[in-house]
């Protein structure tokens, strides 16, 4: 199979962006992070063991450090430069190849990844992986940038490049729908699954703002079939008029859209609760529908 992304690319955008901060470029992960900090709030038990696969920056291992519900953090990095002088927080670093999981099977009390997973070529692959790496009755919690994310940028490009040159060349990755979601992570075996998206929708002045911030996220494109011909100042700058025309508020702004989708799943475990088998149940739909009142 082709790989869609093109990660060599995607990882020299990232360490590009590391070694160029923008203020406020973060917004998506510092999003990310307080998301999750809600969700491990929301469970009621502690891990011995995490890992922090691939998110770039320290955001989610010190979301785990400061939760007191993990004792021992590994950050797992396809780069040493994203570690930097240590893991990040009271967590421990590994450097190892994006979309493999480092560690041995039935290791692992949690696994996390935030906004990586839409650069990997093979999430199933990936999602088998964190399975195997989780101990019965392990947590997976995820998210990543899911379909719908920069639908407005996709148009606006598609519709000036093919004013100028009659076609168009992908500019933006595909991106995965919250439904195939919860099916991946079914296949993967993980129990209990459940998907769900929250769409962030942010606002610029112009197209050209949305365009910096990508740049300083290291998120422009890393298609493996992108285009090879240079984008013209021309090109962007009617690709922006378009955005403008299509995409703003009564103030003249343009909104961008953000889909990230959150997964989440549990290494099977005899302790897990389980669907009743169909027909056991005490009492019909029937009778409570007939007799709303009634015990």
């Amino acid at each position: 199979m082709q790989p869609i992304v093109d990660t060599s690319l995607w990882l020299a955008h990232k360490r590009r962006a590391l070694a160029n901060p923008a203020a406020g470029a973060d917004f998506l992960m510092r999003r990310a992070a307080e998301e999750l900090a809600e969700r491990l709030g929301a469970v009621e038990r502690k891990f011995d063991r995490a890992a922090v696969l691939f998110c770039q920056t320290p955001a989610a291992v010190e979301v785990l450090a400061t939760s007191g519900k993990v004792a021992d953090i590994v950050r797992v990095e396809a780069d040493a430069a994203f570690l930097g002088d240590g893991a990040g927080g009271d967590a421990a670093g590994l450097v190892a190849p994006l979309e493999t999981v480092p560690f041995e099977p039935e290791s692992l009390d949690l696994a996390v990844s935030l906004l990586s997973l839409q650069a990997m070529n093979d999430i199933p692959g990936m999602l088998v992986q964190i399975r195997r790496a989780l101990k019965p009755d392990g947590l997976f919690l995820g998210a990543f940038a899911g379909a719908g994310t920069l639908s407005e940028l996709r148009e606006c490009l598609l519709a000036a490049e093919t004013e100028f040159y009659g076609g168009a060349s992908p500019r933006v990755i595909p991106f995965t729908d919250v439904r195939d979601a919860g099916a991946l992570l079914q296949r993967a075996g993980l129990a209990l699954a459940v998907a769900d998206v929250e769409t962030v929708t942010v606002r610029y002045d112009s197209l050209f703002g949305l365009m910096a911030d990508l740049r300083a996220m290291g998120e422009t494109s890393a298609l493996t079939d992108r285009s090879r011909r240079p984008g013209t100042r021309k090109l962007f700058a009617r690709a922006a008029e378009i955005y403008a025309e299509r995409f703003s508020d009564a103030d003249g702004r343009v909104r961008a859209s953000f889909p990230i989708v959150w997964m989440s799943g549990w290494a099977p475990d005899a302790s897990q609760q389980k669907p009743l088998k169909p027909g056991s149940a005490k009492i019909s739909l029937k009778a409570i529908l007939e007799n709303p009142g009634g015990r």
